[in-house]
């Protein structure tokens, strides 16, 4: 969010996250912001790891598919389907990071579902199933299997865990 994509270019970066929960919550990165970035990044043929998800509030109000929608359908629905085999999506429920909370496994494969849907029904088949959808909401050794054995959970966008060298190995081995 800080370096343009030309700068991380030069020194060999090919892959940029956008959306990240902390950049939206601490520096105000909007749906359309993100659009813009996107742009950027692949303009300078980029991969992306694109972030979003709901807060608790929304999915305690049972919006969490109305938002998680919107953030896509925002940011990213103005590309042509070609561009997307330089996505990667990685749905991380705000209220399960760093809480201590996550969302159970059903949850998170039932979000992976509407998101995959929704890419299905603007872009088709071959975009949706070509997707890769990452889980990234407090994944832990403990719950890593479980999550990652969900059959729209493609992998886990890691955060805190990957601090400690063993608990990241041990949710590296469970997938």
């Amino acid at each position: 969010g800080e370096v343009s994509p030309s700068m991380l270019q030069s020194i060999g970066v090919s892959t940029v996250i956008l959306g990240h929960s902390e950049r939206r919550a601490y520096y105000n990165e909007t749906d359309a912001s993100l659009a813009k970035k996107v742009d950027a990044a692949l303009s300078h043929d980029m991969r992306i790891i694109f972030c979003f998800g709901e807060e608790l509030a929304d999915r305690k109000s049972g919006k969490e598919e109305v938002v998680v929608e919107s953030q896509i359908k925002n940011a990213l629905f103005h590309l042509d389907a070609s561009a997307f085999k330089n996505i990667v999506l990685a749905y991380e429920p705000v209220w399960a990071i760093g809480t201590g909370e996550t969302a159970s496994p059903e949850q998170a494969q039932d979000m992976h579902a509407f998101i995959r849907k929704t890419l299905e029904n603007t872009y088709g088949n071959s975009v949706a199933d070509a997707m890769t959808i990452l889980y990234g909401g407090s994944v832990k050794p403990n719950n890593a299997k479980e999550i990652f054995s969900k059959p729209d959970v493609d992998g886990g966008l890691i955060g805190g865990a990957s601090l400690k060298a063993e608990d990241f190995y041990a949710i590296v081995n469970a997938f």
